[in-house]
């Protein structure tokens, strides 16, 4: 039985996500449909980027991926349809794919060419669920689309670090529901820059020396429960996706508050790290 995912930025309270899943389903009536999220931020490719690739991996192979962001068609953002690592994702190439690209390289991209055949102004509907269906139905990619060998790039998705080496110069690329700041800085990088050398790294006027392994590790547990103020305290750790993130411990952006609320911090905002110089 075919698994087809959606990953959108529609929402909950128009009709396009449970419109789009009534067309699945009038084509394949046994198909499963997952919702990844449909609460991406509008037209947020970097925060879609993220999500996907850190969700597509605990399906099985096989599974088709919609992706339902910024999928206008234009002479600048054509459709495309990509094999990777046994998944199939449809989207728009916007750079969506370009994360998980740098990670695997793709089997096979196909730049989605059936438009002239579809009459309509909300592609993820109209063209998204013809082509996940045909792939569900065991349909090749070529009968879709022509064949290509490049995507388009998501700007800032790769840190700068100085000719020196001494510093990384990262930027925000997601801010989860709890108000954490997840950079672009994974840790096998970080870890190939840094060289076991000491480290600040520098978010606004915020700064800390140190990478916690959890988030529980600021907390003293040898200090006595009612004596403990750790709930809205900073930190940084490595979030279970490899990202270098920066966190409130037990935050609640509308209570204690959130990395995001407390520190200002924002979509894209630098943050840097700087190194010892041995």
């Amino acid at each position: 039985m075919a698994i087809i995912t959606l990953t959108t930025d529609f929402g909950e309270k128009d009709h396009f996500a449970g419109a789009i899943k009534g067309a699945i389903y009038s084509e394949l009536p046994d198909v499963r449909i997952v919702d990844i999220s449909h609460s991406v931020s509008p037209f947020n490719v970097p925060e879609a980027a993220y999500i996907i690739q850190n969700a597509y991996s605990s399906f099985p192979k096989g599974t088709i991926h919609l992706i339902g962001i910024d999928s206008e068609l234009n002479p600048e953002n054509k459709h495309i349809s990509v094999k990777l690592d046994d998944h199939y994702f449809i989207c728009a190439n916007n750079g969506i794919m370009s994360m998980i690209c740098a990670e695997i390289a793709p089997e096979k991209i196909v730049e989605i060419n059936i438009h002239d055949k579809i009459e309509t102004n909300f592609p993820v509907l109209d063209v998204f669920v013809k082509v996940a269906c045909h792939i569900a139905r065991g349909g090749t990619l070529e009968v879709i689309g022509k064949v290509i060998n490049t995507i388009k790039p998501i700007r800032d998705l790769v840190p700068f670090v100085n000719d020196e080496k001494n510093q990384i110069i990262g930027s925000v690329i997601y801010i989860d529901n709890y108000g954490n700041v997840v950079t672009n800085i994974r840790r096998k990088f970080f870890e190939s820059i840094q060289k076991t050398r000491a480290f600040e790294i520098s978010a606004r006027n915020y700064k800390f020396k140190e990478i916690l392994n959890r988030y529980s590790d600021v907390v003293n547990f040898d200090t006595p429960e009612d004596k403990r103020y750790d709930e809205g305290k900073g930190l940084v750790v490595f979030n279970s996706s490899g990202y270098l993130e920066i966190a409130v411990y037990r935050s609640n952006p509308t209570t204690v508050g959130s990395a995001s609320t407390l520190m200002g911090l924002s979509m894209r905002d630098t943050v840097t790290v700087n190194f010892s110089k041995t």
